[in-house]
């Protein structure tokens, strides 16, 4: 450990009915090859076994807690991190896995370059059995240590999140904490628009390979929400558009909304395609 009370990193596992994927989640985190870390888990009232499942588990490292039913999933993520002690924050849905070599190689990163307030890899979509869909995701053209807003710039005009989930993503937690924490205002966006205000105070750190596999299935919140995710997108562009109008141009927003439009029908029609391996077994 860092020292006697600290961890290094907070891994947090905020779940909600993912009995079907609870186990292989933390035993992803538990097989990290870096072990200065606490997992902290909040699992938000599920009723599908979720919980009975996690109290299986007797390692030192994990705290499980619950979450009162109700606030949606942003209540939940805010709960979990609020628990954390460490100095990097990793939050993992319960539906999502990591490389074993992911906590090693972003905490290396970002003790490498202090002014970076956070790390995104690249991650594979899988399905319900955990078998690949898309590999090596992410990022875009963003390699190295990128300045802050030449990232968020790059995140408006992509009309998507080119930082990928949360399990993709390592951050410095007092960075985390100075924003607020999890921004819920727009659901779909959570965490792209968290790391956007993160990124208001430091830089990116693009950490070279494929560090986490994000989980399509049918019991998503995520998929829900894809039809307001054009929606969602443009607020934020907007948002940024008038918070930096030299950087995050007119124009900026414009291309963003409509990559994010198009993004928006891709995503509904892949969720067609891959209807049935989105059904756990």
């Amino acid at each position: 450990m860092s020292d006697a009370a600290t961890p290094t990193v907070s891994v947090v596992v905020p779940s909600y009915q993912n009995a079907a994927y609870i186990v292989a989640t933390i035993d992803s985190v538990l097989a990290q090859t870096f072990t200065d870390f606490e997992l902290l888990v909040s699992d938000h009232s599920s009723t599908d076994g979720t919980w009975e499942l996690l109290e299986g588990y007797t390692d030192p490292r994990i705290t499980l807690t619950r979450c009162p039913s109700g606030g949606g999933a942003p209540a939940n993520w805010n709960a979990v991190t609020a628990q954390a002690t460490g100095r990097y924050i990793k939050l993992v849905c319960g539906d999502d896995l990591l490389a074993p070599d992911a906590l090693e190689k972003q905490v290396a990163a970002l003790q490498s370059h202090p002014t970076a307030v956070l790390a995104a890899s690249r991650r594979s979509l899988i399905d319900a059995v955990g078998d690949p869909l898309m590999e090596s995701r992410g990022l875009g053209s963003l390699t190295g240590l990128v300045p802050g807003i030449t990232a968020i710039k790059a995140l408006v005009r992509s009309g998507t999140n080119l930082l990928g989930e949360p399990a993709c993503v390592l951050v410095r937690r007092d960075s985390l904490a100075s924003v607020g924490g999890w921004d819920g205002a727009q659901p779909y966006l959570i965490d792209q628009a968290t790391y956007m205000h993160v990124l208001r105070h430091g830089d990116l750190l693009a950490v070279p390979g494929t560090l986490a596999s994000f989980r399509l299935s049918d019991t998503q919140w995520s998929v829900a929400l894809a039809a307001s995710q054009a929606r969602q997108a443009a607020a934020v562009h907007r948002a940024y558009g008038d918070l930096y109008p030299t950087e995050v141009t007119r124009s900026d927003v414009r291309v963003g909304n409509a990559r994010a439009r198009v993004m928006s029908l891709a995503r509904r029609a892949a969720y067609i395609r891959w209807r049935r391996r989105m059904v756990a077994p």
